[in-house]
Order: C-alpha cells, then sequence, then structure tokens
C-alpha cells in the first residue's frame, strides 16, 4: 500500500515483481492513475481514488512553492493529504481484507497498520526514505540543513507525528464505516516500536549508512529498481541519442514548477552555453525545449536511458537519484522540496554531483557552470561508476522476500 507521487509508487513495482517470483500473490495499491506501472509485473492492483498530479497543479498544490521554508511546506503537504486520506480508507479496508499480509509503504503507513491491527493481519513496513529520527541527520522531509544531534531527533519525532496527523480522521472511520477498532494512530505507532515492527528501507547503505541509533527491525537492505514494461526507448529518442555525442538528460520527474517556461529557457541556455546536447522529459511540471541540439520526451524507462547521457540533472526524489546511481553517471541534483535537499546533498557528499542547484535558485549561469563541472571532470564519471558497479552487486528484494516468509 503506497500513495503519493510515481516516485512513491515506482520502486514497488520491481519490489513486488521480485515478490511474485519468489512465489508470493501480489497486489500494488495505489492511484488508479498509476495501473499502467504494472504491466507485465505478474501483480495484481487496486486502484485507490485520487490524483496526485492533478492536486500538485491545483490551487493548494501551487501554494507549496509559495512556502519559504521546509516545516511550512510539510504543513501545507499534511493539510491537503488529510483532506485526501478519507477518500482511501474504503479501497485500503477491501484490499486488506483479503490479503494474508500488509506491506505497507511509508507514505501510508499509520493508516495501512490500523487497517492490519484492526483486522488481525501481520504487516511489515516499506519505507523508501529514512522516516525514523536519528541524530545522524535531520528528518529528510523537513529538507533543513542539521541543528545537532539532539535537535536532528526531535525533529524526526515530529514529523512522525505529522504522519500520523494525516490519517487521524481516516482512522476514525474504521469504526464507523467499517466495523473495525478505531485507530488510534499515535499510540498504535508506540506500542509497534516497542515491539520492534519490522521495516525494510530500499535504499543503500553504501548511500545512507544505517544509523547506529536506530532501535532493531529497521533495516536497510538495498534499492527496489522499479520493473521496466518495455525493453527499449522510442525510435525518434534513439535516432537523437545516434546522431551525436552523449546527451545530457534534464528532468524533474513528479515535481512541478510554478513557472514551467521559465525554468525550460534556463535549461536551454545552460546546456548550450556549456555546448551540451539536452534530452528534456516533460513530466509533470511540463518542460520542453525545440532545436536540433534538443528532444523533449515524455516518460522513459530510467534504465535504458540514464547510462546513454552525459549527466542527469534530476529533482533528487528518492527514486530518481537511485536510477542515477545504478546508471554510473555524474548528477547535477536541482531538488525542489521535501526529501529532495536530503538526497541532493548525499549526492554531493559521495562526490558524484559537483553541487546542488535548488529549483528556487536555478539560473542558466548557475546551472551552467554545475554541469560544465560535472561533464569535464572525469572524477564525478569515476566515482560514479564506482559506485554504480557495487550497488549492482547488492538485491534489496531479497531480505524482503526472507523477512516476508518469516512473517507469513
Amino acid at each position: 500500500m503506497t500513495a503519493g507521487s510515481r516516485g512513491d509508487v515506482a520502486p514497488y513495482t520491481g519490489l513486488g515483481a521480485g515478490l511474485v517470483r519468489a512465489g508470493h500473490d501480489v497486489t500494488l495499491v495505489t492511484h488508479a492513475v498509476f495501473a499502467p506501472l504494472v504491466a507485465g509485473s505478474g501483480m495484481s492492483f487496486e486502484g485507490l481514488p485520487g490524483d496526485p498530479r492533478a492536486e500538485l497543479h491545483s490551487a493548494r498544490g501551487r501554494g507549496l512553492h509559495r512556502s519559504g521554508n521546509g516545516a511550512a511546506k510539510l504543513l501545507r503537504a499534511v493539510a491537503m493529504a488529510r483532506r485526501i486520506a478519507p477518500e482511501m480508507t474504503h479501497a485500503l479496508v477491501r484490499t486488506a481484507r483479503d490479503a494474508d499480509v500488509v506491506l505497507a509503504g511509508g507514505t501510508v503507513a499509520p493508516l495501512a497498520c490500523a487497517i492490519a491491527e484492526g483486522l488481525g493481519r501481520p504487516s511489515m513496513g516499506l519505507f523508501l526514505q529514512p522516516l525514523h529520527g536519528t541524530r545522524a541527520f535531520p528528518p529528510p522531509m523537513l529538507g533543513t540543513r542539521s541543528a545537532g544531534p539532539l535537535a536532528n531527533r526531535l525533529g524526526g519525532h515530529a514529523v512522525t507525528a505529522a504522519v500520523d496527523h494525516v490519517f487521524t480522521r481516516a482512522a476514525r472511520t474504521l469504526a464507523t464505516d467499517h466495523g473495525l477498532p478505531p485507530g488510534r494512530l499515535s499510540s498504535a505507532r508506540r506500542a509497534r516500536e516497542r515491539q520492534g515492527w519490522p521495516v525494510w528501507h530500499g535504499f543503500s547503505e553504501l548511500v545512507v549508512p544505517r544509523p547506529r541509533d536506530w532501535r532493531p527491525g529497521l533495516e536497510v537492505c538495498g534499492y527496489w529498481w522499479p520493473h521496466d514494461s518495455t525493453d527499449r526507448l522510442p525510435a525518434e529518442l534513439e535516432e537523437f541519442l545516434g546522431s551525436g555525442p552523449a546527451p545530457v538528460y534534464v528532468g524533474l520527474g513528479s515535481a512541478t514548477t510554478p513557472d514551467p517556461r521559465r525554468v525550460s529557457a534556463h535549461i536551454v541556455t545552460a546546456l548550450r552555453s556549456a555546448g551540451l546536447r539536452g534530452v528534456i522529459q516533460q513530466g509533470w511540471a511540463g518542460l520542453s525545449a525545440t532545436g536540433d541540439d534538443m528532444i523533449t520526451i515524455g516518460d522513459v524507462p530510467h534504465s535504458l536511458l540514464f547510462p546513454r547521457t552525459a549527466a542527469v540533472v534530476h529533482h533528487a526524489g528518492a527514486g530518481t537519484t537511485g536510477a542515477a546511481l545504478r546508471a554510473g553517471v555524474p548528477c547535477v541534483p536541482v531538488p525542489v522540496q521535501f526529501d529532495a535537499h536530503f538526497w541532493a546533498s548525499r549526492l554531493v557528499e559521495l562526490g558524484t554531483a559537483p553541487r546542488a542547484v535548488p529549483l528556487r535558485h536555478l539560473d542558466a549561469a548557475t546551472l551552467g557552470a554545475a554541469l560544465r563541472t560535472a561533464t569535464a571532470d572525469p572524477s564525478y564519471r569515476d566515482r560514479a561508476r564506482h559506485l554504480a558497479a557495487r550497488l549492482a552487486a547488492e538485491d534489496g528484494t531479497a531480505p524482503v522476500a526472507a523477512a516476508l516468509e518469516r512473517l507469513a
């Protein structure tokens, strides 16, 4: 069970396909608009109401860009999600009734666990970000710098409480609408924590080492690479790739921007000033570019495109960050909000990106300078290739499959 943008869904298609190969019947429960992502995976699909893309383009979604800091953005996001959460409850309960085990993505974990506990089903967490508080770093969802070990940990607890708040009203409907015990989210979460509720994190310890102060049961297992329903790129894109030097990919994925024309113009100017060709993914931001040295594309598998690029400029979502690392190419992260600043800082610290260029401060000169450094200095590509080779040796699905066998 998961909810949110494409980046909150795609990794579970790869994990689910792996669990199917291990002999399990798997149903992915998420927004109906993402049903095509499971094609050919062997999984079943159960659609949830709500269109996250439409929500981000609404007046409420555009308001996120007006927030001056991570805490303000989080409060706006909590208000948006709190309004939508009750609409999802019926489908979540219906699917859980037919399940033996509930696997809860981090974005819906409080409600998914309340449903599982009400039905007497075992559950396990599958998180794409480190959501538990730690002294090692500030809570990724706030997108803030470290204020010291104690503040980091307290901030993590505050974010956890905010996520609980998203589902408080939805949890109350478990009794009135579904005949289940009403979910008391905070107390239930504390009880799970005391019992060592198992949570697997779908990223690599090579990228984010497991914090030493995490309790037992919180494990980092490696990336869950998305299932790709196609093994080839569009013919027009193949022709462009073959017509000149390796281009730079630029895309903001599921992130949006209040002024896509201005951002697109900065991107094109930056690429041309650096003497680089560009593959511009339209994405939810609506980016575009024209000219013999540019091509605008829709959604294509990152695993097929990224290894053929000179560098990847991306919004630093958890999934796209992993895809760029997997490809072994240098990056220029353009974090937009929430955990993107956390992943961008990891890329810089790992030495696969020269610097981050936050969307709020993006202009042609800054992005162009970062691109020239990323593509001209071979050390960034060398470090990226070395890390990619180590990531290729990891299997993020196997530990989850083994844990599922024990749990079932």
